[in-house]
């Protein structure tokens, strides 16, 4: 699951390692906006409507929106590339399914998927590397599954480097995209865009949000 010999990876990794504890503290939910609460039920009721396959929160963090939707009664479980995550995760949500992996080498069998969830993690992946991370979207959906993507937006495209997070040392990248640029790459992957939404920042956020929900 995990890719070591990726640097990017190695770094995000690492980076999320150090502040897993502090980050967890500070972001207890990522869900409080009503609007964004609508959106993961929808993708909820598409996802069951559509067959008894689980759900793929890909870059689950502590756990809180994968313990969202298993209150809900779907059947999922949560992936990140931090141990040090997956370790809160397990240790806050023991009976929900946490492991150690990368959207970026799915190993899942093709079609298994019922949806994929992913929740502001796709921020740290390379512009180079989303077409392959959609591909094995595709891949392991089953016929119309969705995929729901939320991630801080802006107008236009753009990249952002932190060397300190929290007091510690971190080596981690996030890369801006408008809601029309990820739809466009998940076209092409063979994924069918749904629906896309640009919300503006609420309360203490510096940026907007985007959200792109697409259909196998």
């Amino acid at each position: 699951m995990t890719d070591t010999h990726t640097g990017f990876l190695h770094a995000t990794r690492s980076s999320y390692d150090a502040i897993a504890k502090d980050y967890s503290a500070e972001y207890p939910s990522s869900l409080t906006y009503p609007l964004d609460q609508a959106l993961v039920a929808s993708f909820v009721r598409l996802v069951v409507a559509n067959g008894p396959e689980p759900v793929a929160d890909l870059g689950s963090g502590p756990g809180y929106v994968t313990a969202h939707l298993h209150e809900l009664g779907v059947p999922v479980f949560g992936v990140d590339v931090s141990p040090a995550m997956v370790a809160l995760a397990r240790a806050a949500h023991p009976r929900i399914r946490f492991h150690v992996g990368s959207m970026t080498s799915l190993d899942l069998p093709d079609g298994t998927l019922g949806g994929i969830l992913a929740l502001y993690s796709t921020i740290h992946v390379p512009d180079a590397h989303l077409p392959a991370v959609f591909a094995g979207f595709r891949r392991t959906l089953v016929p119309g599954g969705h995929v729901l993507l939320a991630f801080q937006a802006r107008t236009d495209t753009g990249h952002l480097h932190l060397a300190e997070r929290f007091g510690h040392d971190i080596d981690l990248d996030y890369y801006w995209r408008t809601p029309e640029q990820m739809a466009g790459l998940l076209s092409e992957a063979g994924l069918t865009p749904v629906a896309t939404l640009l919300r503006e920042p609420q309360e203490d956020e510096k940026r907007a949000r985007g959200f792109v929900l697409a259909r196998k």
